[in-house]
């Protein structure tokens, strides 16, 4: 019999106490939006048709400016949903991976011990940051996230912070 064999399971303190993937919510999705681009192109084609035919002609090519600009906000807003981030707790570590809408990716770890998580409330609004703080660094997480959502993710991350910490 080989050393590991005896082993019933995996190692409890190798195990997640807390894996999150947070990322930004988007209410229209892909679909939506192409269904708004040509419901808007059908009503700016419309308009700047009947402008033309009233001889102001310079109106139709403002709303096709109209539309790309819209086009551009939307495409813009859709690659910063790209961004998110992944926050892991274990028995001896906090790791944070942070990933811009380019790709590009931060990796901060923390000790449970040392690290403090700070959340600033207002009471007409809830929650309006939350932070991973050590001697050294201050570290904001979901920024992105709404009022609901900050508010469950505080709630089970600090928990899991103070089950991390033996508490």
């Amino acid at each position: 019999m080989t050393t590991g064999e005896n082993q019933i399971g995996p190692d409890p303190a190798e195990s997640p106490i807390f894996d999150a993937v947070l990322t930004p919510h988007r209410s229209l999705g892909k679909p939506g939006f192409a269904i708004l681009m040509v419901a808007v192109g059908v009503l700016w084609l419309g308009t700047g048709l009947m402008f033309w035919s009233m001889g102001a002609w310079p109106i139709f090519g403002f709303f096709g400016l109209d539309l790309v600009i819209l086009y551009i906000a939307f495409r813009l807003n859709y690659r910063a949903a790209r961004a998110r981030e992944e926050i892991t707790v274990w028995r001896h570590d906090i790791e944070v991976r942070q990933y811009a809408p380019s790709g590009r990716m931060a990796r901060h770890q923390f000790n449970p011990f040392w690290t403090r998580f700070s959340v600033k409330r207002k009471p007409e609004i809830g929650i309006i940051e939350m932070a991973l703080k050590d001697r050294a660094r201050h570290l904001p997480v979901g920024g992105f996230l709404n009022p609901d959502d900050r508010s469950s993710f505080a709630k089970a991350f600090g928990d899991a912070i103070a089950t991390a910490r033996g508490r």
